[in-house]
Order: structure tokens, then sequence, then C-alpha cells
């Protein structure tokens, strides 16, 4: 079975991270996730303080074995939101959107090992110096917010630049996505759209069928002129938010058409208001299965690929 650094640094079976999935990545998610072996991610996104910590005391009711909170520092409550994290004492933090520094001494004295979401080498040079814990390399193929790098390109880099663990995310949800993350030099992985397929995974299920029956081209990424891009399934609301955001529209009438989109689609399932994030990987992902299984099949996919890369040279 493959064991990384990263396991024994976070007290988890497989180097295997679930996450942080705004509206979507709950405390049911997250301790299925970590009951499987790896590590669940319960995200903050945009909700208030007294939701997290919920959504904290949920997973700790489900599991004993160590879990995280995802912190999107862009949020008017990621101030109270850190907060709590370091009075639950969480076991890990990731952080995207934004620099954690403000937060990380406060996460540290709490115990909690701090993970940030880096998608540049400058990122990952800023955050080993402030004392991470490890970093998450994320590529453009991954849903929600993305940057401007791929996974293939951006992990390698960041494997160069720092001397902490990496864990590749973006573009992986199979055994074949793990081993070339791996060959890159990461140390582990992050998957969020694969784990839209979990039985535990909670979204409507017109948003879980949409993922389900997904094809290679089914992604687009709008929000580029807002500083802000995201990556979602082609539906209704992600056509038309691109011909109004290259239509001449107004920034605020922009932002006003995108607030509350995810939430829609994962309470709702509305294909004309709702944001459905995913990444490209999507066409990858074909049946609903429990969360652990997800877990071991991926690492188990893995192990025959890594053992035979090498079969090629002669």
């Amino acid at each position: 079975m493959i064991r990384t650094p990263l396991c024994d640094l976070l007290g988890i079976e497989y180097p295997v991270l679930q996450g942080g999935m705004a509206w979507i990545a709950d405390g049911k998610l997250a301790a299925a996730v970590s009951e499987g072996g790896g590590l669940g991610i319960i995200a903050a996104g945009n909700a208030p303080a007294d939701y997290v910590r919920q959504e904290i005391r949920t997973a700790k009711a489900l599991t004993k074995k160590p879990f995280g909170v995802n912190v999107m520092l862009m949020s008017p409550f990621a101030g109270e939101v850190a907060q709590v994290i370091a009075e639950e004492q969480v076991a890990v933090v990731t952080t995207g959107a934004g620099n954690p520094s403000q937060y990380m001494a406060m996460w540290k004295e709490a115990g909690v090992k701090v993970i940030p979401v880096v998608a540049s080498v400058a990122m990952a040079k800023l955050m080993t110096r402030l004392g991470a814990s490890a970093l998450i390399a994320e590529g453009g193929e991954s849903g929600g917010h993305v940057g401007e790098l791929t996974t293939m390109v951006l992990v390698p880099q960041v494997c160069d630049a720092t001397t902490l663990p990496v864990i590749a995310a973006g573009g992986i949800a199979d055994g074949r996505g793990v081993a070339a993350a791996f060959m890159l030099g990461a140390c582990g992985v992050q998957m969020g759209t694969r784990f839209l397929s979990a039985v535990e995974c909670s979204i409507h299920p017109d948003y879980k069928e949409k993922i389900l029956k997904a094809k290679d081209l089914c992604t687009m990424v709008t929000g580029k002129r807002l500083g802000h891009p995201v990556r979602s399934l082609r539906t209704p609301f992600a056509r038309n938010y691109a011909k109004a955001e290259y239509g001449g529209v107004d920034d605020e009438t922009l932002e006003a058409m995108g607030a509350g989109a995810l939430r829609r689609a994962v309470e709702d399932g509305s294909m004309e208001d709702g944001c459905f994030l995913s990444g490209q990987i999507a066409a990858l992902v074909k049946k609903e299965e429990p969360a652990a299984e997800i877990v071991r099949d991926v690492i188990e996919g893995a192990e025959p690929l890594l053992k035979g890369a090498m079969k090629w040279v002669r």
C-alpha cells in the first residue's frame, strides 16, 4: 500500500485529501473521507462562523480521525472562522483565495497544521518561509476558483521551490492521476470533483446526475473580468453569465448575478440560476459510491502503475 511522509504528518492511512468545496463539503462528507483513511475537509466558504463550528462538531461526532477545515480568505467571515478553527483545535486547516499569514501564528499555537493552496511558485515560497506544514499545488483544471497554470506544469515547479510536502490538486480522479502526481514529485493528492459522486455528498440529485453524465468538454471558466475566475459545468447559468461578462454589463451587476449561485446549485439543482462547480476531470466520474471506496480505489489504482512506471525504459 502506498504510504508517504504526508500520511505520517497528518495521521492518515492514505495520502488523499478531499477538497474543500463551499456549501458541499460538510461535516458528514469530511467524516466519511476521514473514516475511509483519507483527510476529509469541511468547507467554510462564505458561511458564518456558527455554521462552521456546527459542521466541525458534526464531524467530531462521526469520526475520531483527523479532519480539516478549508478557509476561503475572501469571505467576510474569514477572521471569525479562523478563530473557531483554533478554538475547536481542528487537526488541519487549508486555505484558498488569499494569503493566510495573519492567522498562521494563531493556528500553529493551537496545534493546527496549516496547508495553504497555492497556484504559483511565488506563493509557494512565501508560505514555506512563513512556516506552513505542507502545500497544495492546485492547477487550473480544478473546479471553483482557478489559477493560470495547469497541474502538470505547476506541481513540479512547486516541488522544486520548497522542502515541504506537496499535495497535487486539479484534474485528479483515479489511480492514473494519483500516479502522475507522484511522478511529478507530489507525495499526496487532493480531489474535489471525484467526491461529488460520494454517497455521503449531499448535493442536489440533479447536480450529482450532471456530474455523472459529464463529457470531456463539460466545463467552462467565467469571472476572469472580475479577477476571480471560476470553473463550472456548462449550464444555462454559466453561459448567460459569460455573455453578460463580455457584453458590457457593469461589475456590480455581474457580482449580483454570481451571488449565491453555488448554493442554489447545491440546494435546488437549478440550471438557470445555479453555478455547478466542477473540475475538468468530471468525465471520469462514472458512478456514485461511498467516500471510503473512492479513497481506496484511487490508491489501489495507482499502485500497479507506479510499480510498472519504468517498464518502458530499455
